[in-house]
Formats: C-alpha cells, sequence, structure tokens
C-alpha cells in the first residue's frame, strides 16, 4: 500500500533531506521510523525534492510503501511517537500505487526570511541575519523580473549539467512583518527548482538591495546563462519550503 505524508521539520540539525554516506538525515529518521512501523522490513521514502544542509520546510511532501494496509491515524501517531521531535507529520494519506511524490508535484512555494535589523542569537538558525538596511523596494522591482519562463543556469550549482534549465516561476512577492519592519520574507512559487537556485537568486537580491548591481541586472544575469554572473548564494539558515502544489 502506497502513503502520502507532509512532514515539517527543522533543518538546523541535519544534513539535509537526502540519505548521506556520513551525518543525520530527514530521510534516515523517516525510514527507521517506517522500518519499525512495517515490522522491521525495510522502507524507502521518497520526497518531493531534496533540501539542503541546515534548510527548514513547513510542508515537505514524500511517499512511501507498506507490506500492510494500515489506518493513516495509526501511521500518524506511530510516527510522531518514534521521530524526533524536530520533525513533524502533519498528515498521512492512503495514495494510487502510481503516484511519486517528486514527478507529480505540479508547484513548490519557497520563502526566505531575512532580518535587517539587531542579530538575535535565538532566530540565527531560522532567519538570515543580515543585520543591515537593505533598499526593500529595488528588491522587490527585481523580484518581478525573475517571474515568468527563463533559462536560470546562472541561477544553478556551478557544477550541476542538465539537458535543461528552463523554469517557471510563477509568482514572487516580499512581506515585511508589520510588527518588526526591519524582517522581510521573500516567497518565490515555480514549477521546479534546480539545486542552489532559491539561494543563489537570493544572494543576487541582496546584493541588488546592498546598491552592489541594480534589479534590471536580473535581465542580463539570466541571459548569461553562467553562474558568475549571478550573485554567491545566500546562507541555508533563512530558507523554508513552504508548499507543495499537486
Amino acid at each position: 500500500m502506497r502513503y502520502f505524508i507532509v512532514i515539517s521539520y527543522d533543518g538546523s540539525k541535519y544534513l539535509g533531506f537526502q540519505k548521506q554516506r556520513k551525518g543525520k538525515t530527514i530521510q534516515d529518521e523517516l525510514e527507521k521510523a517506517l522500518t519499525k512501523i512495517n515490522s522491521d522490513k525495510k522502507v524507502s521514502v521518497s520526497a518531493s525534492g531534496r533540501t539542503d544542509a541546515g534548510v527548514h520546510a513547513l510542508s515537505q511532501t514524500a511517499h512511501f510503501d507498506l507490506k500492510e494496509d494500515l489506518e493513516e491515524a495509526r501511521i500518524l501517531n506511530s510516527l510522531n511517537s518514534l521521530l524526533p521531535d524536530d520533525i513533524y507529520v502533519k498528515r498521512v494519506e492512503k495514495a494510487s500505487k502510481d503516484f511519486h511524490a517528486r514527478f507529480d508535484a505540479k508547484a513548490k512555494e519557497y520563502i526566505y526570511k531575512i532580518n535587517m535589523g539587531e542579530y538575535s542569537p535565538i532566530e540565527k538558525d531560522y532567519v538570515y541575519q543580515y543585520n543591515k538596511r537593505l533598499n526593500v523596494p529595488e528588491i522587490e522591482r527585481a523580484l518581478k523580473y525573475i517571474e515568468g519562463t527563463h533559462n536560470f543556469k546562472s541561477f544553478t550549482k556551478t557544477d550541476e549539467e542538465k539537458d535543461d534549465y528552463t523554469r517557471t516561476i510563477i509568482q514572487t512577492s516580499l512581506i515585511r512583518d508589520m510588527r518588526e519592519l526591519n524582517k522581510i520574507t521573500i516567497s518565490i512559487l515555480g514549477t521546479g527548482f534546480m539545486r542552489y537556485m532559491v539561494r543563489n537568486i537570493v544572494g543576487t537580491l541582496i546584493e541588488i538591495g546592498e546598491g552592489k548591481r541594480k534589479s534590471e541586472d536580473v535581465f542580463h544575469i539570466l541571459a548569461a546563462k553562467d553562474r558568475k554572473e549571478a550573485g554567491k548564494a545566500a546562507p541555508a539558515t533563512g530558507l523554508y519550503l513552504k508548499d507543495v502544489f499537486y
């Protein structure tokens, strides 16, 4: 029986979602818990996509198969009792045998949190502590320029070779925290993302907000199809996978 799950996690103590040769990952923890539920028979988990070390998720999605047809509530309660307290399963549903969490996903939304105010040791793993003023209107203008269908090779991992670098950014926004005006959240909704793509975009936006680049430079960076033309990657700490749409 195939199951679909929605999970949230604090990624600050993990090497990302995907299993690694060494180090703790979200996938490792999920598979260990599910294997216990599955009468100690190995369970493999397939997610909507990887998140890197230090990146968080509000609603990551995944699927897995169990040898028995178990009630969703039983799996939900068992998982949350077995998993560490920085990983939480929000929902469990039965799925069709041909459902795939990654290949059936239609869009994803990522958010990135930045603190332009005083350094916060409490939030250092959850909000990027930039701690200086940025030109927010100029960042907002630049965000609109990445909307649409483009070749995003300039914003991918340097050594990542793909047949197709074209992705569609459906919508972007910049949200100010009305209680704490020094905090902003950048939201990017798209049909798909390549490794480090969001962090490279945000890093470039920060350079635009610093005045090192102009918002219109986004057009040149996209046209160049060269990672060297974009800004350095923003830290993982401010990045969240907010939602996956099917």
